[in-house]
C-alpha cells in the first residue's frame, strides 16, 4: 500500500509542474501581446503625425 501512495505522490507532483509551467508560458504569452501592443501603437502614432504632416503640405502648396 504504501508503494501506492508513492506513486500518486509523484503524480500530484507532476500536476503541480504542468499547471506551473503553464503558468509560466501564459505570462510569457501576455507579455508578448503588451509588448506587440506598444509596438502597434507606437507606429500607429508616427504614422497618424507622417500622414498630418503629409496633409498640411499639400494644404499649403
Amino acid at each position: 500500500m504504501r508503494h501506492i501512495g508513492n506513486i500518486l505522490g509523484l503524480f500530484k507532483v507532476a500536476r503541480c509542474e504542468r499547471a506551473a509551467t503553464a503558468v509560466e508560458y501564459g505570462l510569457i504569452l501576455a507579455l508578448i501581446c503588451l509588448m506587440a501592443m506598444i509596438a502597434i501603437r507606437q507606429v500607429a502614432t508616427k504614422t497618424i503625425n507622417m500622414w498630418g504632416n503629409v496633409a498640411n503640405v499639400v494644404s499649403n502648396s
